[in-house]
């Protein structure tokens, strides 16, 4: 199965979705709930393992299981974004202060040269441009190793990088780079979407964000049944 129909495949399979009204209206409410919402990415990781194996979503059921599953996710991807993540804040920090500088002796007890503020700027800006940096590096691998926790049923999958960058390679690095650039693409393109429309932005993007998430989950499941053939 080439990327096209991968997409195509998972479009298909995501709109399924919309043929059980009750099952998706509660998929939108639990997604508007923080950590509740965990629910729903369970949901998501369900397709995930049960890809390519079902042609139609699952039962909405067994919430706590939903939930851990979700859980598993969330803390996967928080382990590995935590240091880009900290980067970044800290880049941040470092404008915030260099900022603060240039407002003079009202805010501190002397006044700052212009090189140490720009020292403090100049790191901030490394630290940002660094920590995105890795926080794409990050993206790449923790999408496959996503499904390779999901699909093997252990946590610790999720960080067995030999394994995980075996099954980038299985599938094709091109191809999956390709993959991670669509669905970034396609994330920001509905989001932006969703946003320029008045009054109800919101809405159109609390009734899509499920059937997307079930859409992208569809699609690296389909990715990663190619790395065990």
């Amino acid at each position: 199965m080439d990327l096209a129909e991968n997409l195509s495949n998972s479009f298909e399979y995501a709109k399924k979705l919309f043929s059980d009204a009750g099952r998706l209206i509660i998929l939108i409410v639990l997604d508007i709930i923080p950590v509740v919402n965990w629910i729903v990415v369970g949901y998501a990781t369900k397709v995930l393992r049960e890809s390519p194996g079902s042609d139609t979503p699952p039962k909405l059921e067994k919430y706590s299981d939903l939930f851990i599953e979700g859980a598993k996710v969330f803390f996967a991807s928080l382990v590995y974004m935590i240091i880009p993540i900290g980067l970044i804040a800290a880049g941040i920090g470092s404008f915030i202060a260099a900022m603060i500088m240039k407002g003079g002796p009202d805010f501190f007890s002397r006044e700052f040269k212009p090189g140490e503020i720009f020292l403090f700027g100049g790191a901030g800006l490394l630290f940002v441009i660094i920590g995105a940096i890795l926080a794409f590096i990050m993206l790449i691998v923790v999408a496959a190793g996503i499904a390779h926790m999901t699909k093997t049923g252990s946590f610790g999958k999720a960080f067995a990088f030999g394994e995980i960058l075996g099954v980038i390679r299985k599938i094709g690095w091109g191809r999956y780079l390709a993959w991670i650039v669509i669905a970034a693409a396609i994330s920001a393109l509905v989001g932006a979407v969703a946003g320029a429309v008045p009054f109800i932005g919101w809405l159109i993007r609390g009734i899509i964000s499920p059937a997307l998430m079930v859409f992208f989950f569809r699609s690296l499941g389909l990715l990663y049944s190619e790395s065990t053939k």
